[in-house]
Formats: C-alpha cells, sequence, structure tokens
C-alpha cells in the first residue's frame, strides 16, 4: 500500500533543490563565478583543492553585498533581480532565482567575506549545511570572498558518484574556460593544489582571450564571424575547415553572454560546415548569440545551461548565414545557396537542414529530452554467423576452423574495406580495418610489458610544438609514461606547452599534433574507475585505431598475406579492442540454402 502523503521537511527540500543545482563541485564554480561577474567583478581569483571537492574559494572586487541583505542570501528563493512575474522574461544577469547559495550551503560549510563600497567594515558569514551559524564585523576588501568546504559531507551517498581529482579539476576548469571566454574585460586567476595553473589578463581583444585559453594554435586557424537580422546579432570566431576535432567538445555557444548546450545552434553550426569537414569530424568554434532578453526564456532548467528561443527559424538562419560568410574563402555563395569544392548545398538541402532541426528543437526545447532510438533488425534479416574463437592458446589463436587465417584461399577485397576467404566450411569475411586495429593494440601491450625496449621509435627531424588549454595540459602530463611506453615522446615546454620528439613507426605518415590533439579528446572524460591499466589500454585502442589500415584502402596480396601472418599470432582476434567483430563466417549450409540446394 503507498505511504502518507507528508509535507517534507525544509532541510530536506534543501538538499533535493541542491541535487538540481550542484551536481558536482564545478557546479559550485560556475554559480560563484556567475555572482561574481553580476557584481560588476573585474578580477576573479578562483582556488581549488582535491578537483574542487576537497575546497573552492572565489574571490572577486565586485560591489560586494550590505550587511543586512547576507543572512537573505542564504535563503531560498530570495533575490534582488526579480520583483514581479514578467521580470524573468526580462533580466539580463546570470543568476536570479535566489537558488544558488543556499543550495550550495545546504550540502557544505561556507565561509563569506563582503564589503560594499563606502562601507568601513564588512561583514563574515558562516552558514553549515544550510543553518547560519555567526554572522560579524570583519575587516575586508571591497567584493566577495567565498570559501566552500566539507561539500556533500550532508550527502556523502553523493560524493560517491564523484571522479578522480584531475577528472573533477578539469570539470572545473572547463566552467572556467567557458566563463572566460564570453568575458575578455575579466581577468581570471586559477590555483589548484597551492599550483597556478591559469593567470589570465583582462583584454578587449577577444581573439587575444581565446588564444590564452584555446591555445595558439587554435588562433592560427580562425576566422572571425558577424552578422546581424534584425535584433539577433552573432559573432566570435570559426576554425578553418581543415582544423577539425574528433567531438563537438570544442564548440562554444553564447546566448546574452551565458554558456548554453543547445541542439538548435550546433546543428546550425555543422549546416554551414557541411561538406567542407568530414562527417564524423567536429569544427572549433566560439559563438555568441545576442538578441533581447524577451526572445529568449533562459528559465527552463533550473542550472540554466538550456534556453528555448521565441523565433528558433531566426535564430538558425543567422547563424548559418554568419558562418557561411566567414569561410567564403571555401565556401563560394551562389544565386540558390552555397557550394564548395566538393559539391553544393543548395537551397533544398538547406532547407531540409532547417525542418529536422526545426522537428527535434520542439521535441527537446522544453522539459521533455531528446531521445534517440535504436534500430534492430529482424532474424530473417540477419544472415551472418559471427565466428568466436574457441580459446587462445600459447600466445597464438586457434581459430574455430582449426586453420590459421594464412592458410585460407583469399578470393579478393569488396567496398575496399572487407577481405574475403574461402575456407572448408564456407565463406569468411573479414573487417581489415578491425584486423589490424587488434594486431596493433596487442603490438603495443606487449612492448609496453617490456618498457617499450623494442618498440620502433622515428625521431622526429623538427620536434612538434604544441600550445593546450591548462585542462588539456594537466591531463597530458598524466599520460606522459603510457605515451612513452607507446613509442610517443612528449615533454613539457613551459607552463602550457609541450613538445614532441618522438613517435613510434607504427604510427608513420599520421602528424603528430593530430595524433595528440585527438587522443585528448578522446580521453577528456575518464572516471574514478578507471585504474592506470584501463588507461593505458585506452590510449593503447586509441593509437591502434589511428595506425591501423583504413576502409576502403586498397591492399595488395603480399599485404593481405603480412596481415594474415600477423592476426594468427595475435591473442583475442575475434574483436577489435573497441569490441567490434573483426571476421564473420557465413556456412556452407547456409550458402547452399541461399541458392536452393538444400
Amino acid at each position: 500500500m503507498p505511504g502518507r502523503i507528508i509535507v517534507l521537511p525544509e532541510e530536506l527540500t534543501n538538499k533535493i533543490a541542491a541535487g538540481e543545482v550542484v551536481e558536482r563541485p564545478a557546479s559550485i564554480v560556475k554559480e560563484l563565478l556567475e555572482n561574481a561577474l553580476d557584481a560588476g567583478a573585474t578580477e576573479v581569483a578562483i582556488e581549488l583543492e582535491k578537483g574542487g571537492y576537497g575546497f573552492i574559494k572565489v574571490v572577486d572586487n565586485g560591489e560586494g553585498i550590505g550587511r543586512e541583505d547576507v543572512p537573505l542570501a542564504f535563503a531560498r528563493y530570495a533575490t534582488s533581480k526579480i520583483y514581479q512575474f514578467e521580470d524573468i522574461y526580462r533580466v539580463k544577469s546570470f543568476g536570479f532565482r535566489g537558488e544558488a547559495l543556499p543550495s550550495i550551503a545546504s550540502i557544505s560549510r561556507i565561509e563569506m567575506v563582503t564589503r560594499r563600497r563606502g562601507v568601513v567594515s564588512g561583514t563574515r558569514v558562516i552558514v553549515e549545511t544550510g543553518q547560519v551559524k555567526e554572522i560579524v564585523d570583519a575587516g575586508c576588501p571591497v567584493g566577495t570572498s567565498i570559501s566552500v568546504s566539507h561539500i556533500f559531507d550532508s550527502v556523502p551517498v553523493r560524493k560517491k558518484f564523484l571522479k578522480q581529482d584531475i577528472t573533477e579539476q578539469g570539470h572545473c576548469i572547463d566552467v572556467i574556460t567557458r566563463v572566460a571566454l564570453s568575458h575578455p574585460e575579466v581577468r581570471m586567476k586559477v590555483v589548484a593544489n597551492k599550483r597556478e595553473i591559469m593567470n589570465i589578463p583582462a583584454t578587449e581583444d577577444a581573439s587575444l582571450r581565446i588564444s590564452l585559453l584555446l591555445g595558439a594554435d587554435f588562433m592560427d586557424h580562425i576566422l572571425p564571424v558577424n552578422g546581424r537580422r534584425g535584433s539577433i546579432s552573432v559573432r566570435g570566431f570559426v576554425c578553418r575547415p581543415e582544423v577539425t576535432r574528433s567531438s563537438p567538445r570544442h564548440i562554444y555557444c553564447y546566448v546574452n553572454r551565458r554558456f548554453v548546450r543547445d541542439y538548435l545552434l550546433k546543428h546550425a553550426v555543422m549546416t554551414a560546415y557541411k561538406r567542407l569537414i568530414d562527417g564524423k569530424r567536429y569544427p572549433a568554434v566560439v559563438l555568441s548569440v545576442d538578441l533581447p532578453p524577451e526572445d529568449v526564456d533562459v528559465n527552463v532548467h533550473p542550472a540554466k545551461m538550456e534556453v528555448r528561443f521565441k523565433n528558433p527559424r531566426d535564430i538558425y538562419g543567422v547563424i548559418v548565414e554568419a558562418l557561411s560568410g566567414a569561410l567564403t574563402g571555401v565556401l563560394a555563395r551562389t544565386s540558390d545557396g552555397y557550394t564548395s569544392s566538393e559539391g553544393r548545398v543548395g537551397y533544398d538541402g538547406y532547407q531540409a537542414r532547417v525542418e529536422e532541426a526545426m522537428q527535434r528543437y520542439t521535441v527537446s526545447s522544453g522539459r521533455r529530452k531528446l531521445f534517440f532510438t535504436k534500430t534492430f533488425s529482424s532474424k530473417e534479416e540477419d544472415n551472418t554467423e559471427q565466428v568466436v574463437p574457441a580459446e587462445t592458446v600459447a600466445e597464438g589463436l586457434v581459430s574455430p576452423t582449426g586453420m590459421s587465417f594464412a592458410e585460407l584461399d583469399y578470393v579478393g577485397q569488396i567496398a575496399g574495406t572487407y577481405l574475403l576467404f574461402s575456407a572448408p566450411q564456407g565463406l569468411i569475411m573479414l573487417d581489415q580495418h578491425a584486423a589490424h586495429e587488434r594486431i596493433l593494440f596487442e603490438k603495443f601491450k606487449r612492448e609496453a610489458l617490456e618498457s617499450g625496449e623494442k618498440l620502433v621509435r622515428q625521431r622526429l627531424l623538427i620536434p612538434v610544438v604544441i600550445n593546450l588549454p591548462p585542462k588539456e595540459f594537466s591531463f597530458l602530463m598524466t599520460c606522459r609514461q603510457t605515451l612513452k611506453e607507446a613509442g610517443i615522446e612528449v615533454e613539457p615546454f613551459g607552463t602550457d606547452t609541450i613538445v614532441i620528439k618522438s613517435i613510434s613507426c607504427m604510427l608513420s605518415g599520421i602528424e603528430p599534433k593530430t595524433i595528440i590533439i585527438d587522443l585528448l579528446e578522446e580521453l577528456s572524460e575518464l572516471g574514478q574507475s578507471v585504474t592506470v591499466k584501463d588507461k593505458s589500454d585506452k590510449i593503447f585502442a586509441f593509437l591502434a585505431c589511428r595506425g591501423a589500415v583504413k576502409a576502403n584502402q586498397r591492399l595488395s596480396v603480399p599485404e593481405v598475406a603480412k596481415l594474415c601472418r600477423d592476426l594468427d599470432t595475435t591473442p583475442f582476434s575475434s574483436t577489435c579492442p573497441h569490441g567490434r567483430p573483426v571476421y564473420v563466417s557465413f556456412s556452407l549450409t547456409y550458402i547452399e540454402k541461399m541458392f536452393k540446394r538444400r
């Protein structure tokens, strides 16, 4: 039977509400940073310990809080931004619902020291698990200093979901980077575990701020963006099509200087790049959309990371137009659409993209989330039998056919990707990329166990220098030994720059800089459960994928023979490191049934 309906106590409702706003330490950093910006700060200093869950301190030189308002700052739904319902649609500040500080205070200990300009003394307040413990006068500079400790002590189950220090610190750096990109006029300094990792001076030049945060290499390939349609303006920077990323993580979208994760904006960006970049690659973009506050609803999500537009078609159109204009060097505009060296994105194609975006935006812009369904084939459509090896014997694999791949009769290659072999029991089809990927992966693992002593390295005649954002630089330093075992020598070259001195011969023909940048994209979200071995395996799997022969790459008969010999001596050769099958078998019985011989 259902239990009785009760009214939850305030302490419990505060903790539940905190769960909507404070997902992890980075959420705290975000809210405190936005409070500092709303206070008009021009300088902000952030201090982190243990990735943020040990300690967070944010100091700003903003206008501060008056003594009489300090207790109200920690009360639920207390705000200086809204006085009537219509104000929600006219608000220009970041925080306005009065949830941030009380939510943070309900799951931590906060000490805040603040003073308004023109007031002799400031105020110190201590709040523990939502309860104000102390308010006293204090001497302090103009502005506000907030220290947050004992994070999630009152809800220990939440701590179990936190990841490694370096991962949580990375999330905090991501938040700081997003805010810093949209506010170049604000100086920001970050200290992590007593070491300064960021010191970004204030500047009026947005491109300089981008260079300092995303790396000088990014600046070498960017194009400015400017566009306007009615009251909507678009500005920012986009990368040239030849410089891409393996994930959309470097698409930064802002609405009225607020960072948002919006499907419509990203879809518009990808439409502008359509046919200019590979379908599985993404551009690097910093894009800011400005429009009247009443034309966008920022109250869709408690953390205000999602928005809803009043006129989404206009937003979509002005973004595509502005980005296409910036890419005119590689994208020429014609009377009926846009053309590139690879083809034309005509009016009909553009309209189809708009309609697709509008349909999915309608589903995802409200409280309902966008879901993607999986397509499954029926049993009648599944006409293959996957071959799974029976066992692995002494570094070699005994195939279920009782023969080695090298002893099979090679028939030929289809679709430039699949190798066909005739076997006594039927037909075997082998994925050349998956097979070579498994071979290289096992080689990397084996040579790592031998400390890379047998690994053949290619010393670079001219070392490659890469300027990296702080998060990527810190993470790469934790992977240096694994990369060395894989034949890639990387050394720090300053506070945010690395130099690549050598690379494994198994990766010859691949741009070293591309390998490192894509590797950082691939491994940016490793969690607490990832051991050193798991991290190494992920790196080796990534490098093996990059070094393996590609789909649609023609192989000669000697190259096929070499691949088969290597596969015969490779353990676990039924799948690639990502779990996809290396080969499948069509039994003779099944083939005869297809031809009505049985």
